[in-house]
């Protein structure tokens, strides 16, 4: 009833309180039949062929840039790997100059001699323990004056250019600067080998000289080799 019927009919109109808005009508509920949504049309399922020509091309074409992308990521790995397979090629040619030869010779002919030396001690049936005890004896006795019959520190220096060399390939190797599979190719027996000889004077010079003394070579040897008899 609007509200000059009320007053007609002697109704007294309502008066909002003070400070309260009128009350608003309240909104028509909508009819029945009338809240379908309209649905997104499908490119794809038109029968105009212009559409269907222009949903293909674009579809297309983000399969070839999604291509090109992916294509893109393995061109940047396979320049990476190429790169690191060039820098341990040239640790390998580094390995090969008179210098690092020299002093391989010279550990070669130490080692060799101690262990005609004590070729007796381990018997017929040595275990793994017996033969890592003797070689790390051999080891410690390298590093002295009755060694061998090179003068102790001809071999010293001899002995910490091959400490300085296998500590650069663990770093090129740890650093993700040189291909792991060409450096473990060329070092990796040599290295577990001079480690198992010289672990026990690594660790006398860290408690004495330095507490990090060849420990990269440490770190690269426990990647996972066995040790081998000789270097």
């Amino acid at each position: 009833m609007s509200a000059p019927a009320k007053l007609a009919a002697g109704e007294p109109p309502v008066v909002p309180a003070e400070g309260q808005p009128p009350a608003r009508k309240p909104l028509p509920e909508p009819a029945e039949g009338h809240q379908d949504i309209k649905k997104e049309s499908n490119p794809f399922n038109e029968t105009d062929w212009r559409l269907l020509v222009y949903a293909w091309s674009g579809l297309l074409v983000r399969i070839m840039l999604v291509a090109g992308a992916v294509f893109s990521v393995y061109q940047f790995l396979l320049a990476r790997e190429e790169t690191r397979v060039q820098r341990a090629l040239e640790m390998v040619e580094l390995w090969e100059k008179p210098e690092y030869q020299d002093a391989q010779r010279a550990v070669k002919r130490r080692i060799g001699g101690l262990n005609a030396k004590y070729a007796t001690l381990l018997g017929d049936r040595p275990t793994i323990d017996d033969r890592a005890f003797l070689m790390k004896r051999i080891g410690m006795e390298a590093m002295t004056e009755d060694g061998g019959t090179q003068a102790a520190e001809e071999f010293q220096e001899d002995f910490e250019r091959i400490v300085y060399f296998l500590n650069r390939i663990s770093f090129c190797v740890e650093g993700g600067l040189c291909s792991r599979d060409v450096i473990d190719a060329y070092f990796r027996d040599y290295a577990t080998s001079f480690w198992a000889y010289f672990a026990g004077y690594a660790e006398r010079q860290r408690a004495t000289v330095s507490p990090t003394y060849a420990q990269p070579i440490e770190s690269y040897v426990l990647g996972g080799a066995k040790p081998a008899l000789a270097p």
